[in-house]
Parts: structure tokens; C-alpha cells; sequence
């Protein structure tokens, strides 16, 4: 049963609360917000809201730019950052009308929420469950420069193998040896216990959190499995409280999708299942990899639109510098059981039928969750809707390493977008699946092609430090 005003005052008191905070996301899937005095928010502050301009989030708004916030009680938790007692509570954008506001249709929560409404309209299932895994870097110092006569940025993390003459005690993890590695090396272990006490707090439940691959800094917390709506709200407060903690412990952290050249990079695999009435869609036990046909039609329509789907899930110039071969990122279009090197993994553990699912590997946390978890689930419905075949198609299963094939066999498999600019081409050319049931609207993905659009132009600009190692004296 949902939260309502008076749980809201209620809470307010019993914790001595002296402010009440709403963040707000912005199309880059930031959080922005705005803060008021607890004595000043009362049950008119759930029903009119609070007022921002939309066009300063970057939502290119046909409507005058001015919105109200509307918080969510359900959403409601004590922010464990801020001396001042605070509540923080998210929620949705409302376009101000008379005599009724209605949800501004661009707003990421509000998109999410439409993308379940519609697949519960088709009938396909009413719950979508996603895992999202949360790899990120946690270093000691870091710093950057872009000016016209200094480009340049540096990293530094204390057990990093290129510190071994200099650290001073030994404690130290050589190059992409570092997954699961315990004390003494891993010595960042009391920070994400803190960062899973208050995600616990928050009302998340976690499986685990461990030192990732890289050697320079890299982990992992994982929760369970969780709604796609309530999931997209963890995953911003996830991000937030793994950054804030970081600083507490002296630390900085980035899920930049690769921040260290020559290490492993960090992705956001997202594991989904479907349900319908309690019971599980994707469930076979006569399947391949004991899947049902909706869950290959679903993984068929995930292959279809990838291309198109990198726009959101990767919507980085960055986020290609991952999805290179030679590391656990994938770069192969297919799909394959206990296969890290296909886009799609089938986990081979996940055996009884209410855990049976996959796993879409592409995705990092640059994205937008709002954006991405709704295009994920939009592509799959289109694959169920038109029943495409991911086997008929050739897209696998590919129960091999794909990186140790034969380069003739290689050159007959389909890639991954190389760039951010060849991902929005592809967005521009393929988006009706996005826009059906208008869930996603038109202006939107327009106005976010544009934006991206930009960034790409920006940063091909601007000079590398590796090119005047390439260049310099030619």
C-alpha cells in the first residue's frame, strides 16, 4: 500500500525533518533540485507541486516551459547526505492546465511510466522486472584540463599496479587481476558497505558488491530484481549515493564507460524478465536455454533495434571506447547462453522459472534510466509483436567466444554502432518502434538527436593528446 500525505507528515515528525527536497532529472538524466522548509509542505504541496522551467532541463517544450513538480510519496527517504535532516522525494512533471494538470509526455519518469501502460494494453504481460549491474571506478585523485594550449587529464588510484614503486607497503593489484581480489588489496571495501547500508536504507536490496576487473579501481554492486519504473528511480539514487559516499572516503567516482586506457571498461548490463498475472513469460522448459518463444521474439526485437537502441543505452562519445574488442564488452549483434561476447547473454545459473531471463550487455550508466530501460522494453515488445525470430535471423545462438573465431567467420558477423554519431544515424532511421503507443514522443528524440548531435561536434573539435604522439613531428 502506497504512501499518502499524512505517512509523509508523519515521517517528517518522527525524524526531526527540517527539510524536504525534490530531485528532479534533467534529459541528460542528471539529478537537478529544489529544496523547501519542512514546515512549509502540506498536503497542497502534493497536489500543486512545485514549479520549474522545462526548457532548463533541456526538454524542448511546444508548451510554455513552465512546469510543476509533482512528488511521489512512494519515493520518499531520508537523505543520509545532508547535516540539515532532509526527505527527499522524486517524481513526475505536470503540464499546468486548466482545470487539470496532465503529465508533461517528455519528462523521463513519465515515459516509463507510459512504456508499462502500454505493454499492459497489448496484453503481453503486466510487470516488467529488470537487474541492472552497477560497474563504476572509484579513484584517489583525478583531474582534467581543456584549454586552447593545455589538454590533458590524469587519474590516480593507490593500488594501481603503476604505483608499485612508489606506493610503499606492497598493496598492490596488477594489471586486470583485480576481480573479487580481497584484503588487503581490496581497500576500498568499508566504502561500498557504506554505499549498500544506505541503498538498503533507501529501500533497494542488493545481491552483492565486489572488486570488478580492472586494477585501478573498479567494482560492482548488483541489487535484485526490481520493477522497470521503481528500477529506474533506484538506479538514479544508486548513482547518487555511490558518488556521495565516494566523497566521504576521500574518494571520487565515475561510471564513465572508459576513463583508463588499456583497462576493462564499465557497463551497465540490464538482466529482464517479463510477467503476466505472477507467472512468468519468458519461461520454457522445452525452449532453447529453457526460454520461451516470447522471450526469443523479445531478444529478436532487442537485435533488431540495437543499432538504434545505442543512442540510449550508450549516448556517450565515450561509451565506444568500451565497446571495443579484447575486453568482456560486447561488440557482436547475437545472443548466446553463458557468452559474454554476444550482446545478448543467456545466464546459465538463472534455472528455476520465475528467474529464468537475459541479459542486454551494451548499456552503461551515461544513459538516461528513464530512456534507456523504456527502449529496451519498447524494442522487445516490437519483437514480440512481430514475432522476429532472432535464429531465424542469424543473430545466434553463438555458444562460442566470438573473439576466437576465424577472421572469414568474423567477417560474416554483424557490429555494434562504432560511434555516437553512427548510433543516432541510426536512431533517426529507425524510432517508430519508440514512438508507438506514444510512449516516446517525436519531439523528444528530435530534440535529443540534436542535442547529442552537438556534443559529437564538440568533442570531434577538439585536439586529442594522443594525436601529438601520432602527429607531432610528421
Amino acid at each position: 500500500m502506497g504512501k499518502n500525505v499524512q505517512d509523509i507528515l508523519e515521517m517528517i515528525r518522527e525524524n526531526g525533518i527540517e527539510m524536504v527536497d525534490f530531485k528532479m532529472v534533467d534529459m541528460a538524466g542528471q539529478y537537478r533540485h529544489v529544496t523547501i522548509p519542512a514546515r512549509n509542505f502540506s498536503e497542497d504541496t502534493m497536489k500543486s507541486g512545485i514549479g520549474f522551467d522545462a526548457s532548463n532541463y533541456g526538454y524542448a517544450v511546444v508548451e510554455k516551459s513552465d512546469m510543476v513538480f509533482i512528488p511521489d510519496p512512494d519515493t520518499a527517504v531520508i537523505d543520509p547526505f545532508c547535516s540539515v535532516p532532509t526527505l527527499s522525494m522524486t517524481g513526475n512533471a505536470m503540464i499546468i492546465d486548466s482545470p487539470q494538470n496532465r503529465p508533461l509526455a517528455q519528462y523521463p519518469r513519465n515515459i516509463v511510466l507510459a512504456a508499462e501502460k502500454y505493454m499492459q494494453d497489448l496484453g503481453i504481460a503486466d510487470t516488467m522486472l529488470i537487474l541492472p549491474e552497477f560497474e563504476f571506478y572509484l579513484f584517489d585523485q583525478v583531474g582534467w584540463e581543456v584549454q586552447p594550449n593545455a589538454i590533458s587529464a590524469w587519474i590516480d588510484t593507490q593500488q594501481s599496479y603503476w604505483n608499485s614503486a612508489t606506493e610503499g607497503k606492497g598493496v598492490i593489484v596488477p594489471k586486470q587481476k583485480a576481480y573479487h581480489t580481497a584484503k588487503p588489496f581490496d581497500v576500498a571495501y568499508e566504502c561500498r558497505s557504506e554505499m549498500c547500508k544506505h541503498m538498503l536504507d533507501a529501500g533497494i536490496e542488493i545481491n552483492y558488491h565486489h572488486p570488478e576487473v580492472a586494477a585501478s579501481g573498479q567494482f560492482e554492486i548488483e541489487p535484485q530484481l526490481g520493477k522497470m519504473s521503481k528500477m529506474a528511480d533506484a538506479t538514479m539514487m544508486i548513482k547518487y549515493i555511490i558518488h556521495n559516499t565516494a566523497l566521504k572516503y576521500g574518494k571520487s567516482a565515475t561510471f564513465m564507460p572508459k576513463p583508463i586506457y588499456g583497462e576493462a571498461g564499465s557497463g551497465m548490463h540490464v538482466h529482464m524478465l517479463l510477467l503476466k498475472d505472477g507467472q512468468p513469460v519468458f519461461s520454457d522448459d522445452n525452449g532453447y536455454a529453457n526460454l520461451s518463444k516470447e522471450a526469443h521474439w523479445f531478444m529478436g526485437g532487442l537485435l533488431k533495434h540495437i543499432h538504434s537502441l545505442c543512442a540510449l543505452t550508450n549516448p556517450s562519445t565515450n561509451s565506444f571506447k568500451r565497446l571495443v574488442p579484447g575486453f568482456e564488452a560486447p561488440v557482436t549483434v547475437g545472443y548466446a547462453t553463458s557468452n559474454r561476447s554476444a550482446v545478448i547473454r543467456i545466464p546459465a545459473y538463472a534455472k528455476s522459472p520465475d528467474k529464468r531471463r537475459f541479459e542486454l550487455r551494451n548499456p552503461d550508466a551515461t544513459c538516461n534510466p528513464y530512456f534507456c530501460y523504456a527502449a529496451i522494453l519498447m524494442a522487445g515488445l516490437d519483437g514480440i509483436q512481430n514475432q522476429i525470430d532472432p535464429h531465424e535471423n542469424g543473430w545466434g545462438p553463438y555458444d562460442c567466444n566470438l573473439y576466437h573465431l576465424p577472421e572469414e567467420e568474423k567477417a560474416k558477423l554483424q557490429g555494434l554502432p562504432v560511434s555516437l554519431n553512427e548510433a543516432l544515424d541510426a536512431l533517426e532511421a529507425d524510432h517508430g518502434y519508440l514512438t508507438a503507443g506514444g510512449v516516446f514522443p517525436e519531439e523528444l528524440l528530435v530534440n535529443f538527436i540534436k542535442t547529442k548531435r552537438e556534443e559529437c561536434r564538440q568533442m570531434a573539435a577538439i585536439p586529442h593528446p594522443a594525436e601529438f604522439e601520432k602527429y607531432y613531428n610528421l
